[in-house]
């Protein structure tokens, strides 16, 4: 068979296994519809990519190469799924499309927000209050700018103190990021300089729920709190930035303004952002949505 029906699927450890067995839901069926237009599958180990090889890839959470290649990654919660061209979020279609909340089937938003509620958070979704205070979850490099950001995130963390007078902030800590001395340095001399600053490490379980707002850079917690009603100032670009107070387009003080304005189309939005403009791999036309997401790559499917 020609190299150009070859797809080689870049899979780390585990998942390329897991593949290859036939034991991931999501990949199995993009391999299904893969081989029905006559592609030959290989699983191989990412340190061995090459761009030079012929025929078509597939990457997981990874950047792909320039032509003939994809990645996917998990549109926040299992089982939806994005297929794309870059690992970058912020370049995303879903990024680039208009939500429409005039366009939203409400009756259907609706089930689907509470189902996923229900499912996400159980009993904790029925006390979810907000006792007035910031929280803002922290990434990684603290003390840098990275292109994709209007600041870094110790001066968001600034900022927030500034537009939020009167408020608690509270800075929560990734437990699973790593931190260096400049990061702990900056984080001290913030903490010391203002008494409404509080530092956590992790806790997003108990403080969700709880805060009046997320500020954040981009992390996934600010989408978590659109499931819980929690409105989200974001310093960097990404893929859910629709109903975002988002600092680049708003500037700072326009984003504190509107994150204390009226309250977004929660229900509207993760429906179309999940259900409308992500792959849901538990839905029967799963495979026919893969097909149709390769042919508007390009992929001859």
């Amino acid at each position: 068979m020609s190299g150009e029906r070859q797809i080689r699927f870049y899979l780390p450890d585990g998942l390329r296994q897991s593949a290859a067995a036939g034991e991931h839901n999501f990949l199995n069926k993009i391999g299904a519809v893969l081989a029905d237009a006559g592609f030959r599958a290989a699983y191989v180990d990412p340190s061995q990519a090459d761009p030079r090889a012929p025929g078509f890839s597939l990457f997981h959470m990874q950047e792909p190469f320039a032509r003939n290649s994809v990645t996917i990654r998990r549109a926040y919660y299992y089982p939806f799924w994005q297929i794309e061209r870059t690992n970058e979020r912020w370049n995303w279609d879903v990024a680039r499309a208009r939500f429409d909340a005039d366009a939203v089937d409400r009756e259907a938003a609706d089930k689907f927000y509470r189902f996923w509620q229900k499912r996400l958070y159980g009993e904790a979704a029925k006390r979810v209050g907000q006792d007035g205070f910031v929280y803002v979850p922290l990434q990684g490099r603290l003390t840098q700018q990275r292109s994709f950001q209007t600041c870094s995130p110790t001066e968001m963390i600034h900022h927030a103190l500034t537009h939020a007078p009167g408020q608690r902030v509270i800075a929560a800590l990734h437990p699973r990021e790593h931190y260096d001395e400049a990061d702990y340095a900056a984080l001290e001399r913030l903490d010391a300089d203002h008494d409404r600053l509080e530092l956590r490490m992790g806790e997003m379980e108990a403080l969700l729920p709880r805060c009046a707002y997320v500020v954040t850079e981009n992390s996934s917690v600010a989408f978590a709190g659109f499931l819980l009603g929690k409105p989200c100032v974001t310093f960097a670009r990404i893929d859910f930035h629709h109903i975002a107070a988002d600092v680049a387009r708003l500037g700072i003080g326009g984003a504190f303004e509107a994150v204390r304005g009226p309250v977004p189309d929660f229900a509207g939005y993760v429906w179309w952002f999940l259900q409308k403009m992500s792959i849901n791999a538990g839905r029967p036309d799963a495979e026919e949505k893969i097909r149709a997401r390769f042919a508007a790559l390009g992929w001859p499917v």
